[in-house]
């Protein structure tokens, strides 16, 4: 079964799939932030398996560990962090968030 959000990391600056990245799924509630499911990107760059295959709609957002990943693979980046807050509005649609990565700087957009 496939989840509800799925990501896609590409690592713009080595040209490749970002293998490696913690990725980690939260949801919004009255206490704060609370997670829902914690991965690591696939040998694709792929966390296919972020979260159950239903989430009810609300405010989401996926955390993207980029120091860890830099220090992994050599490179000095600006952001050790990247955190993409987006709105499930649709229960029904699948949400997939990807993220190209370099070290001073990323895209995200919602793809399909």
């Amino acid at each position: 079964m496939s989840s509800h959000v799925t990501t896609h990391v590409l690592d713009a600056a080595l040209g490749r799939p970002a293998e490696g990245v913690p990725v980690r799924l939260e949801h919004v509630t009255e206490d704060g932030w609370e997670p829902v499911a914690d991965v690591t990107t696939d040998e694709d760059g792929r966390a296919s398996d972020l979260g159950p295959a239903h989430l009810p709609e609300g405010v989401y957002r996926v955390v993207f560990d980029t120091d860890h990943y830099f220090d992994a693979t050599a490179q000095v980046g600006f952001y050790p962090e990247v955190t993409v807050t987006f709105v499930l509005g649709d229960s029904a649609a699948h949400y997939h968030v990807p993220l190209l990565l370099s070290p001073f700087a990323y895209t995200t957009y919602r793809g399909s």
